[in-house]
């Protein structure tokens, strides 16, 4: 099976990037829109994420790898999903939603498009392109 790229956004006041990093790994939970979780579900274990603080910063600031695929997110008896990620690598340099939006292969992004969603589907060549702007590179 491929690989699937995805992004996730957190506002950094409830969940910086830090956090993730000192703390080895999360399980994320709290999605309550149904494309979101519908994303999340298709999630795999070794996938990779654009880690995205919102609202404040509007910044990719890291990746993580899914550690543990969806299942019932625990804080919820209702029908959603949590997904459980670990920190891989923070971006030498953040790349902002202005980066983004201005650069024209990443045009379509569903960042991009779907401004509100909070877990969107990362194409390949967008998650390549991200990395590059925010000059990291991950070991193969």
């Amino acid at each position: 099976m491929a690989r699937g790229y995805w992004l996730i956004k957190s506002e950094p006041f409830k969940y910086p990037w830090e956090r993730l990093v000192r703390e080895g790994r999360t399980l994320w939970d709290g999605v309550r829109n149904f494309e979101a979780r519908n994303n999340l579900r298709a999630m795999h274990d070794g996938d990779l994420a654009l880690f995205y603080h919102s609202n404040e910063g509007r910044e990719v600031v890291g990746v993580a790898r899914v550690v543990r695929g969806a299942y019932q997110d625990p804080t919820t008896d209702e029908d959603w999903s949590a997904v459980d990620f670990a920190p891989v690598k923070p971006l030498a340099r953040p790349v902002t939603l202005e980066t983004i939006k201005g650069d024209a292969r990443l045009a379509k992004m569903a960042l991009v498009r779907r401004s509100r969603l909070s877990v969107t589907p990362v194409a390949a060549g967008e998650f390549t392109r991200v990395l590059a702007l925010g000059r990291t590179k991950l070991a193969r």
